[in-house]
């Protein structure tokens, strides 16, 4: 199948996981999603990553972010799984984890690639807008476990500039001064920015955070 790429519909699905069945679309509702996938059950660095996840999960929720996790594994093995989660991680595993015995979604999202494994997801993670369109995706390598601090600082970037007529320069961080968008000139800027702009070039135009 073609490869997912940023822009495109993210694709619907109803599938089982380890809170029930669940639509896709219907989870997020309205508001932002962040799904990842995991290579199988009882792997050390996804243990990791779900612990960590759980733990982050207020902060994705200030930012209307909803989270679903995917593992090729089977409900009942995921629900052992969590245990062993929120024992070692010491938190509770608090959003659903997708169990894709079929591999219905993996291949729907692209999820399995041949030189890395031919029946194992790669890890990879899709944020998706309330306009169920692809924002991101980002695929690590089995031996890397993800940044989360990365995940809401690319959601932050994602949200403001979807608002506003900016971008997010290099390692920019919430509160941060942002790039003026090419799209309008420095004479507009300036009258819709009320922080002001400062031109460093005539293409690099810098601003306070509008939100801020």
């Amino acid at each position: 199948m073609a490869s997912i790429r940023l822009g495109d519909i993210a694709p619907d699905f109803t599938a089982e996981t380890s809170q029930g069945e669940l639509n896709f679309y219907d989870y997020l509702g309205d508001g932002w999603g962040i799904l990842f996938s995991h290579p199988a059950d009882f792997t050390p660095v996804c243990t990791t990553e779900l612990g960590t996840a759980a733990k982050f999960k207020d902060e994705f929720e200030k930012r209307n972010v909803k989270m679903m996790a995917l593992s090729v594994d089977g409900a009942e093995s995921h629900a052992e799984w969590i245990k062993d989660i929120n024992e070692t991680q010491n938190t509770i595993v608090n959003f659903p984890i997708i169990a894709d015995e079929d591999r219905k979604v993996s291949d729907m999202y692209d999820m399995i690639h041949p030189n890395a494994n031919d029946t194992l997801t790669v890890r990879s993670v899709f944020i998706v807008g309330p306009d169920k369109k692809i924002k991101l995706i980002l695929t690590y390598p089995a031996s890397t476990g993800r940044n989360f601090y990365e995940l809401l600082r690319v959601i932050d970037s994602l949200q403001l500039t979807a608002n506003h007529k900016v971008a997010t320069p290099a390692n920019w961080k919430h509160g941060e001064k942002v790039v003026v968008s090419p799209s309008i000139s420095t004479e507009e800027a300036k009258e819709i920015f009320s922080g002001g702009v400062e031109e460093v070039k005539p293409y690099l135009r810098l601003t306070p955070d509008p939100t801020t």
